[in-house]
């Protein structure tokens, strides 16, 4: 089974920047959508973030729209999170996922890295 493996996490104070990255165990594997989300405290629902398609499409959850870009390295099979202005309540673990095509659920996971925000 593919890993994905988070790293990037951290504390900031708000407004400033953090990136996280994503990197498959298998640099081969194709993913045909790569992406994060995010889990505020245990028990909380893993909220979608953003993600990007093996072509180059986009989403974004509306909480991070105009703060936060995703972006990917196809030939790499990594995925990146620019996360700029952040705020308090982007305080989550974060999650890298993946997707084998465009049928499936999201059923590849990292394990999450912890991104802290503080006032």
């Amino acid at each position: 089974q593919v890993q994905l493996v988070e790293s990037g996490g951290g504390s900031v104070q708000a407004g400033g920047s953090l990136r996280l990255s994503c990197a498959a165990s298998e640099r081969d594997f194709t993913f045909y959508n790569m992406g994060w989300f995010r889990q505020a405290a245990p028990g909380k629902e893993r909220l979608f973030v953003a993600s990007m398609t093996w072509g180059g499409d986009t989403l974004y959850g509306d909480a991070v729209k105009g703060r936060f870009v995703v972006s990917r390295d196809n030939a790499k099979s990594t995925v990146s999170l620019q996360m700029d202005s952040l705020r308090p309540e982007d305080t989550a673990v974060y999650y890298c996922a993946g997707t084998k095509s465009i049928t499936d659920p999201w059923n590849y996971w990292g394990r999450g890295t912890q991104v802290t925000v503080s006032s």
